[in-house]
């Protein structure tokens, strides 16, 4: 097969260890511009091309040092001053705040869906635009993207929820692109026995006098901890379970610039994610200010949640990404046995599966940020949304995990050392499957939605329509795909209706596997995403097709090859 070969980083030198150190990561994904025409409007396609170009360029050689750097100079906490005084004052590396300053001043990542003036775009971009950058960001840096995602996050929902005083003062506050007057947002949500059960959060509200809420308790896992403002859940009413809880917006600081009542009492130390700080947080009487009604506070912070767990996904999707990359660039550049690796067909046949599965979780990724964007603006059934949410962070977090590993093995011995890479991707990969909910609890909540909230006819029309409008399956495979889908629905319909919670990861699998098959067949239809159809034949073949593990399959060395000409 002759291979194309993907440039030469800027800063590759003639050894037998591949170096892909300034390599233009927008540049080095086939995929990225003709994605960016297919999910966004063309002026704005057209206005943003420059930018991706330059983040690609960036991600791949500075920021790529940046986030080298900061991971290995994770974020320290000082409790007390030299005085003695209470400070909870969190250190970051120097490397850590340069990749803030570009994310949040320069790239704008978490205010461009809620201003205009973002990198020169006169109003606020939708959602695609977002994702689109946030993708290309991750690739370089994955541990700041979830303050970045919590900050937009926090702005939405307090849009959604807030009193209108309350959004006009604090919006601004979390959505300006002037650095020193940026007061980022988190979502303290976890306490040591209310984790994945919301139900049992402990923290107590006490109402005040003057329309302030008191907040008491301890939260157990509290990322970016000293974020100017966040997102609390706790118990404000007497009775016990979800009822009693309400969501509450927690302010760093006082309006005479005292620190409010509540200390970092430690950070964590975590298996990834380390640029970014962690901590325990205990609450002592802190001021906050209630956020939509008493006592409905979870369906609140789920909208919150929702949009995190959408961005959990985009995280995955863009690690896999950097990873199919990397393993791409290393096998055109590495030889063995007198070959290339990517000339080996079980290579070929490695790569083209990491890039199924990264694929993938991109479409889900565009597909469910548009859901949720016409959802919001009453233009689609809030159902689709619902459902598809939890279906990019149960599957692509999972599948994240295993393609960063394969890249990890491409590389080799070098893959293992923490000077390359892959060893940071790994780690990072583990996050998204826990984060905003284990496996078990998103995918208990795919049944959920079909069940009390009648999710399943819209994604199935979703699907149909992606179908409909897109590239067609190959006659020899039609039938195949009809059988797959019905199957599919019938199994989830099975598991949700008979609440049989032990085939959640069965059901949402292939829920998932559908509407990621259906979205590339879709995105085939535009221009230079041809290719993107083939992905989708994989995805029937492998990911919801039945298989005997004992057949001889067919020869798919030709497909493999047609794959990578584009693709890699």
């Amino acid at each position: 097969m002759d291979t194309p070969v993907m440039p030469v980083a800027a800063t590759a030198a003639a050894t037998p260890v591949p170096d892909s150190r300034g390599l233009n990561l927008f540049h080095a994904d086939p995929y990225a511009e003709p994605l960016s025409r297919r999910y966004l409007p063309p002026a704005l396609q057209a206005h943003l091309l420059p930018h991706l170009t330059r983040l690609g360029e960036l991600a791949g050689g500075v920021m790529d040092e940046l986030a080298s750097t900061a991971d290995k100079h994770p974020p320290t906490l000082s409790v007390r001053s030299r005085a003695g005084t209470d400070e909870s004052r969190i250190d970051k590396h120097p490397a850590y705040v340069e990749l803030e300053r570009l994310a949040y001043s320069e790239f704008g990542l978490a205010a461009l869906s809620h201003r205009g003036g973002v990198l020169g775009w006169p109003d606020p971009m939708p959602a695609a635009a977002k994702y689109a950058l946030s993708h290309l960001f991750v690739q370089a840096e994955f541990g700041l993207c979830c303050p970045v995602s919590m900050t937009d996050s926090l702005a939405r929902t307090l849009r959604k929820f807030g009193d209108p005083a309350l959004v006009e003062r604090v919006l601004p506050q979390v959505t300006s692109l002037d650095f020193d007057a940026l007061r980022q947002g988190a979502m303290f949500m976890t306490e040591q026995g209310a984790g994945s059960d919301v139900s049992a959060t402990e923290v107590a509200a006490q109402a005040q006098e003057d329309g302030t809420w008191r907040l008491y308790g301890d939260k157990w896992f509290c990322s970016n901890p000293d974020a100017g403002f966040a997102m609390v859940l706790a118990r404000s009413e007497p009775q016990p379970g979800l009822k009693g809880v309400s969501l509450f917006l927690l302010p760093r600081d006082l309006a005479g610039g005292a620190h409010n009542h509540y200390r970092i009492l430690r950070l964590k130390d975590k298996l990834g994610t380390r640029s970014m700080a962690s901590g325990e947080i205990r609450l002592e009487g802190a001021v906050a200010w209630l956020v939509g009604e008493r006592g409905r506070g979870f369906k609140q912070m789920a909208d919150m949640i929702n949009n995190s767990r959408l961005s959990n996904g985009m995280r995955a999707a863009g690690l896999m990404r950097r990873a199919v990359t990397e393993a791409v660039y290393v096998s055109q550049h590495r030889r063995a046995f007198g070959k290339r690796l990517i000339d080996m067909p079980l290579m070929q046949r490695q790569l083209v599966k990491m890039t199924v599965w990264a694929e993938q979780a991109r479409s889900v990724m565009f597909q469910t940020a548009r859901a949720l964007a016409d959802a919001d603006q009453g233009a689609a059934d809030p159902a689709l949304a619902r459902i598809l949410t939890p279906l990019i962070k149960f599957r692509a977090c999972r599948d994240a995990r295993k393609v960063t590993g394969d890249a990890m093995e491409v590389r080799g011995g070098c893959g293992y050392i923490e000077e390359w890479t892959e060893p940071r991707l790994v780690r990072d990969a583990h996050l998204g499957s826990i984060w905003e909910g284990t496996s078990n609890i998103v995918a208990l909540d795919v049944l959920r939605a079909i069940k009390k909230e009648n999710s399943l006819p819209a994604l199935r029309s979703h699907i149909d329509r992606l179908l409909a409008d897109g590239a067609p399956c190959p006659p020899e495979l039609a039938a195949a795909q009809a059988s797959a889908l019905e199957k599919t629905y019938a199994l989830a319909e099975h598991a949700a209706q008979g609440d049989h919670a032990e085939l959640a990861r069965q059901a949402a699998s292939l829920l998932y596997h559908a509407v990621s098959m259906a979205a590339l067949r879709w995105e085939a239809t535009g221009a230079g995403l041809e290719s993107r159809a083939r992905l989708a034949d994989q995805v029937l073949l492998h990911r919801l097709a039945p298989r005997d593990p004992y057949a001889i399959p067919p020869d798919e060395s030709a497909a493999c090859q047609a794959i990578l000409q584009y693709a890699l």
